[in-house]
């Protein structure tokens, strides 16, 4: 299977197209998934090519934090919380710079089984059991990587997103299963 040609997880065409194409911009979609709406996250690495010029990972680990960060907080910000996520991504970046030469796809590309890639996934700044799953399910069933599949769990995650209504089939669930929950929690706490 081939890489996709988008992957629908912002609604913004031009954002959709270039988290398929670029894999640091797929990685960076990815850590700013926390505490934000998918559309959001996933929009973030081409707000930040448009600031900074850019997605090259050098380029973003070299950029002066302070700059970063002023870029992410620009309105409308890349994230809610601005400092931490500019950071999260330069060190994401320069991971992915000294680990992979820059080249994030060697990430998945050069991994030698299922556990290699989980090995590789954990050690990127940000990214822990549930990153570990929506990347592995992504790279699984919307690129065809092989090495992801015994990793791609059998719920409801991004790799199953092939379309707007997709997307928002997957939201609505999400949001029922944290209801479900927290009602279960509250019920627990009562008892």
């Amino acid at each position: 299977m081939a890489a996709p040609d988008v992957l629908h997880f912002t609604g913004d065409p031009e954002a959709d197209a270039l988290i398929a194409r670029d894999p640091l911009a797929l990685l960076i979609g990815f850590a700013l998934d926390q505490q934000i709406t998918v559309q959001t996250a996933f929009a973030g690495p081409l707000k930040l090519r448009q600031r900074l010029g850019t997605l090259d990972a050098a380029e973003i680990a070299s950029t002066d934090p302070a700059q970063l960060e002023e870029m992410f907080r620009r309105k409308p910000a890349i994230h809610r919380f601005p400092g931490s996520m500019a950071k999260r991504v330069q060190e994401l970046s320069a991971f992915v710079a000294e680990e992979y030469g820059g080249d994030a796809s060697r990430l998945w590309s050069e991994a030698s089984d299922a556990k290699d890639l989980e090995r590789r996934i954990r050690a990127l700044p940000g990214f822990g059991d549930m990153k570990v799953l929506a990347l592995s399910a992504v790279l699984a069933k919307r690129f065809g990587v092989e090495v992801a599949r015994p990793l791609a769990p059998s719920f409801p995650t991004l790799g199953d997103v092939d379309s707007p209504e997709a997307l928002e089939a997957y939201q609505t669930a999400k949001r029922a299963h944290k209801a479900e929950l927290r009602a279960r929690r509250a019920q627990a706490a009562s008892s």
